[in-house]
């Protein structure tokens, strides 16, 4: 991340130097679909993407914060060595 953020700032300039990224994960179920408008788009409702908003928006910066559910689920892959506990 550090490297894109360094071709940012030389790309973009100096104040972009700063950026920080913040990621929330949350697993669980979901409701999707288009809304029609001048543009349409595509969205996700329910709990999960609440939970994984307010993950994102009270983490630390240049860091991926994941729910309880999202590790298990990790650690049932095989991968729990890709979490932290905090």
């Amino acid at each position: 991340f550090c490297s894109t953020v360094k071709k940012l700032e030389s790309t973009l300039g100096p104040e972009t130097g700063d950026l920080r990224i913040r990621i929330g994960l949350h697993s669980g179920p979901i409701t999707a679909g288009v809304l029609r408008g001048e543009r349409s788009r595509f969205q996700l409702f329910g709990d999960t993407v609440n939970t994984a908003a307010r993950l994102e928006s009270s983490g630390e910066g240049d860091r991926i914060h994941i729910s309880k559910e999202t590790a298990d689920f990790l650690k049932d892959a095989g991968k729990g060595q890709w979490t932290v506990p905090r």
